[in-house]
């Protein structure tokens, strides 16, 4: 199985998710930094990607620094490098046939760009969707592995145990 790296425009997800731009706009830039490292951090878990995440150093001016936070990569750029200049270089040259590389992006001419160098685009949107859907099945997960150890001592379904309850809450109310 080939090795998934997903490279991730930081400021464009912060831009482009809802929640993260709403703490944005609220000058809580930090907190949505974090945010974004959180759900992306139990998305790489869940699915089995490395993920890195990078983020303008021209928003934070001479902070150049690499660190892992929730088992995500965070990479700071070079003062005057741009995440877009960085991605299309580290992409470029993790392109494999034992890599499969991705970048996640809502910038076009971004997009174009790693298209041409053998990487292949995800749309803030897109990752945006794929994260909600991860979350729903971790939770369904989360949920069945709670039953299991009921159902081994039960002979009944969890759809049979919810009509159950179900019926017991209408007798309950009568």
């Amino acid at each position: 199985m080939k090795r998934q790296i997903l490279f991730v425009d930081g400021y464009n997800m912060i831009g482009a998710w809802p929640k993260l731009n709403q703490l944005k706009k609220q000058d809580k830039l930090g907190d949505a930094r974090d945010a974004l490292l959180f759900m992306l951090s139990n998305y790489a878990k869940y699915e089995g990607i490395e993920i890195i995440v990078v983020f303008d150093a021209q928003l934070v001016p001479g902070i150049q620094k690499t660190y892992k936070e929730f088992g995500v990569t965070v990479i700071f750029t070079k003062e005057d490098e741009t995440a877009d200049t960085y991605i299309e270089r580290e992409a470029s040259l993790r392109i494999n046939p034992l890599t499969h590389v991705r970048v996640a992006t809502s910038d076009m001419a971004e997009q174009w760009i790693i298209f041409s160098r053998g990487a292949l685009r995800v749309s803030a949107r897109e990752l945006y969707q794929a994260i909600k859907e991860s979350e729903k099945k971790i939770l369904a997960h989360a949920e069945d592995y709670q039953f299991e150890n009921y159902r081994r001592k039960s002979p009944w379904s969890k759809s049979q145990m919810d009509k159950l309850q179900k019926i017991f809450k209408e007798l309950d109310s009568k």
